[in-house]
């Protein structure tokens, strides 16, 4: 399949993620203050979209605290800066089996299993323009961790964000999450043309090679809009390939923690660096408000 490259791009930056990283770097942010302050520089630095998880102040553990998201939520819409949010609702969905040979009852330790409608509540509360929708159940890392993520639960939280009027962020880990992405739009139960991110190289998830990659774009909708990221060392790699092959981007400190070897980087550090690499492309990083209009978001006002 022929390449297009996309000419006019924008940058979404995860600003922290839920993953084991608050004690691997002090860029990491923790505090709903830290959180929104780290968002706001990378938009500043050219960000269009910052992603927001939340974490526990005191121990950078991840939280589902609905207080946390709506700190980190008003403090960014208050912010001179303009950015579109884009809070997580990949929360809530976590299994951990105990010994092979006896893998029930499920360890209480990182098992956090929740209902669809307590996954959406922080954005039912907080509306932000874009959520995410991890598409697919999978093992994750960890030997007896499961990410779940039922066609069920699926349907239930998807029907709750069209109806809330905020853009579903599908999170495709495996070609299989596309697939099923199709088959909400098909059953009405998300609006099209869909917002997709490729996630490439999370464990057990689909290999960060460009074959994979690229199984993976010819799998979206030539209507639907992408974004494509890669963990670690290949982050920056990714923005150039997902550019190249007609998406989007994604940096930050939830996928990757190093700006170069040796070197720990910041959120803002990591937009500034995608910025160079797509300009030097002969492509245009687009704001907040061109995302809008691409997208069809409502940006809403903060709270009074």
């Amino acid at each position: 399949m022929p390449l297009t490259m996309n000419r006019e791009v924008f940058i979404t930056c995860a600003v922290t993620g839920s993953g084991g990283t608050q004690d691997r770097s002090p860029h990491v942010p923790r505090s709903p203050k830290e959180i929104a302050e780290s968002a706001i520089e990378a938009a500043r630095a050219g960000a269009a979209v910052v992603h927001c998880h939340v974490r526990d102040p005191e121990t950078g553990a991840p939280s589902r605290r609905l207080d946390y998201y709506h700190e980190v939520t008003d403090r960014i819409r208050e912010a001179e800066v303009d950015v579109v949010l884009n809070l997580t609702a990949g929360m809530g969905g976590d299994m951990v089996f105990g010994p092979t040979e006896r893998p029930l009852p499920l360890r209480e330790e990182g098992t956090d299993m929740i209902g669809a409608a307590e996954r959406v509540e922080h954005v039912k509360q907080c509306l932000p323009e874009i959520c995410t929708l991890d598409c697919g159940t999978m093992n994750f890392a960890e030997a007896d961790y499961v990410m779940t993520n039922t066609p069920g639960m699926l349907q239930a939280m998807g029907r709750m964000m069209t109806h809330l009027g905020v853009k579903p962020e599908i999170e495709a880990f495996d070609t299989g999450h596309l697939w099923y992405a199709k088959q909400l739009v098909a059953d009405g139960i998300l609006d099209s043309p869909a917002l997709v991110q490729l996630c490439m190289g999370v464990p057990w998830g689909a290999p960060d090679d460009m074959n994979t990659f690229m199984a993976m774009v010819n799998n979206v909708p030539d209507d639907w809009t992408f974004s494509a990221f890669a963990l670690g060392r290949n982050q920056m790699a990714y923005v150039a390939a997902s550019v190249l092959a007609g998406g989007n981007v994604r940096v930050g400190l939830e996928d990757n923690l190093w700006l170069d070897k040796g070197v720990l980087a910041t959120n803002a550090q990591l937009v500034e660096r995608a910025v160079g690499i797509i300009e030097r492309m002969g492509a245009r990083v687009i704001g907040p408000e061109a995302v809008r209009d691409k997208l069809g978001l409502v940006k809403r006002a903060p709270a009074a």
